[in-house]
């Protein structure tokens, strides 16, 4: 996960003390991951709507307000793995932490060794629910893989712009599921572009036509269904599932 091994992933890294933040930056930079900085509860939001990070590092004890409005706002959108990092070691706040979304708890002072594990163990959960012991999404022809940010079609990998590639990780986690346009948009955009719908379209129909070059035989023509008015939803597919020729699944 590191610049060695693979692309450089986003960590948002929530903390007010200047030089804790300023050491932990140098480290995480030092192995490979992009860091945004946040010194309160509202820059970490803002940092959030903007660059959609990979992970969080949060603490607890923010000047504007707790940490813990950080975890709320964004499991209201994705499952980025957020790994909480505070002197706060009582055993209520670390269940409070962990019942409202945190991944895992880690009590200041800590060794860098130990953060790197954790945050290791977090990230192989970045795909979500939908994601096997592999931590990557498969539906089908289609896979794709959070950590790498890479998607393949019948086992040759498609050129996907970050936007198009969230979209496609947010429905490919609800297998089957309708995932309305607001969550969509929350997730993949932000909570400023509520009223963006036509993004949607737009970026649907941009994956719609990359997964079609790399699906010459139809097999995933019917895969990213529209809902009008409401949503979109993948259907789940199992590998090698026919279609029938105008799109729709084969009786099983």
């Amino acid at each position: 996960m590191t610049s060695e091994s693979g692309p450089r992933l986003r960590i948002l890294l929530v903390e007010d003390d200047e030089a804790t933040r300023g050491w932990l930056v140098r480290d995480l930079t030092s192995r490979g991951y992009r860091v945004d900085e946040a010194g309160d509860v509202a820059t970490a939001l803002a940092r959030w709507d903007a660059h959609r990070p990979d992970a969080i590092l949060l603490d607890l004890g923010l000047p504007d307000r707790d940490g813990i409005a950080v975890v709320r706002r964004v499991r209201r959108e994705a499952t980025t793995p957020i790994l909480i990092v505070s002197a706060r070691g009582e055993e209520s706040t670390k269940v409070e932490a962990l019942e409202q979304g945190a991944d895992d708890y880690l009590t200041k002072p800590f060794g860098t060794p130990e953060l790197h594990a954790r945050l290791r163990a977090v990230l192989r959960r970045v795909g979500g629910p939908a994601a096997d012991v592999d931590g990557q999404v498969r539906n089908g022809e289609i896979a794709l893989d959070p950590l790498a940010h890479r998607v393949v079609v019948h086992d040759r990998p498609i050129a996907l712009a970050p936007r198009e590639f969230e979209l496609l990780r947010v429905l490919l986690d609800h297998p089957g599921r309708l995932v309305t346009r607001g969550r969509i948009l929350r997730a993949v955009w932000g909570a400023a572009y509520d009223d963006e719908s036509h993004y949607i379209h737009v970026y649907v129909s941009q994956l719609r036509r990359k997964i079609a070059r790399a699906d010459p035989d139809g097999c995933l023509t019917d895969l990213l269904a529209a809902e009008p008015g409401v949503g979109y939803r993948v259907r789940a597919r199992r590998l090698d599932e026919p279609a029938t020729e105008d799109g729709a699944a084969a009786p099983t």
